[in-house]
């Protein structure tokens, strides 16, 4: 049960730190300047969204007890080869943000250059892919530094002086309302590689079948709970300091949230809470976007750390040529979004079909909260175009 149990975290963990990168800061930042304490109505209907996704992904994942992309080509072959690239694809795309987003957190605790520091923080991680247990070294740091983000985040909420009344007023009863902002913050959250994050991970912990369904769920509430609580003390946190009247910086938001709150000590904050969030969402994009090739080839699962260094040495390779995509951050975000209806409605088409699932019956409520989040999710981002 022991096991089980830090299984369970860490599986919570790396999603939830997967989930908070350099993006999310972004995101929870502009997004909060732009609707102030309503924000907090889109971050619960978000919560709310999250938790049906993850419920449906994690219960239909572990049952099975196979990948997402084996269960998508079992049910209609190719299928699972399309989903895999959608997700590899997302996850290359994030990663060269969030490989970006540690360069960018140690130049602002050390003042070395952003490359640089890009260059360690990828040997950092290539360094948890060469141990030999390498998936608890992986659990242990999502853990340790999820810790460090939620200490920090929380210092800055406490120092801002945010309106407690009206935001948790208006996170119930909004003023306004933006179906952009919800798309992203989805997206950001469960969206492309992140809601398979925690499930494949359980797997590989050898957590599977409906004995293990209790358990799941909790790992899965567990890890929307932490992202939830890291995105509303970020809100709280900017709030306070935008409501001020506070300037943000549009070329880095979430630093001059840091710098306002804290004062000079606040870049060191913030580069201590990019880099962790970047760091540990390198780590969990990696892994995960390689899980989904590791069924297509026997050398791909004998060979699965290397490929994993592979990608993150190719991620930091873009970075170093191209440039660190600053306006992509919440833009990726988005299109995640429209990445998640995709692959819940294949998910839960599979769940229905007895030759896949065995005699589990998924539940029907969950199987309704799923469709209905791919419609809402699909309305907005038609919507959105």
């Amino acid at each position: 049960m022991s096991k089980n149990k830090n299984a369970l975290l860490g599986a919570a963990f790396l999603m939830a730190t997967s989930a908070v990168g350099p993006g999310f800061l972004t995101q929870t930042t502009v997004f909060t300047e732009k609707l102030a304490t309503s924000f907090g109505f889109v971050i619960l209907i978000s919560i709310v969204i999250d938790l049906a996704v993850q419920f449906n992904i994690w219960q239909i994942v572990t049952v099975s007890g196979k990948r997402a992309q084996d269960l998508a080509n079992d049910l209609f072959p190719g299928l699972g080869y399309l989903l895999a690239f959608l997700i590899v694809a997302g996850g290359l795309a994030f990663n060269i943000g969030n490989v970006a987003g540690a360069g960018l957190g140690i130049e602002a605790m050390t003042g070395i250059g952003v490359q640089t520091g890009a260059i360690v923080s990828a040997a950092i991680a290539i360094g948890i892919f060469l141990f030999k247990e390498a998936g608890k070294a992986m659990d242990s740091f999502a853990k340790i530094l999820g810790f460090v983000m939620i200490a920090l985040i929380l210092y800055v909420a406490f120092t801002s002086h945010p309106p407690l009344g009206s935001a948790v007023r208006h996170t119930f009863l909004p003023e306004k309302f933006d179906p952009i902002a919800t798309l992203t913050l989805v997206g950001g959250t469960v969206g492309g590689y992140i809601s398979f994050a925690g499930a494949h991970r359980l797997l590989d912990s050898g957590v599977r079948g409906r004995n293990a369904l209790k358990e799941v769920n909790r790992g899965a509430s567990t890890g929307i709970l932490i992202t939830a609580l890291i995105r509303y003390l970020l809100f709280l946190a900017t709030l306070g300091i935008v409501l001020g009247g506070a300037s943000i910086n549009p070329d880095n938001p979430a630093a001059s949230v840091f710098e306002n709150a804290v004062g000079g000590f606040g870049k060191q904050l913030f580069g201590l809470m990019i880099w962790a969030a970047a760091i540990t969402s390198v780590v969990g994009a990696a892994y995960t976007s390689i899980s989904f090739l590791r069924s297509f080839h026997p050398l791909i699962e004998k060979h699965q750390s290397r490929i994993i260094i592979v990608f993150i040495l190719i991620s930091t390779l873009i970075f170093l040529l191209v440039g660190r995509p600053v306006k992509v951050l919440v833009f990726v975000g988005t299109l995640n979004g429209f990445v998640l209806p995709i692959a819940l409605a294949i998910l839960l088409v599979a769940s229905r079909k007895s030759r896949l699932m065995g005699s589990y019956k998924h539940p029907v409520l969950l199987q309704l909260a799923g469709w209905a989040v791919v419609l809402i999710l699909l309305a907005m981002a038609f919507n959105v175009f």
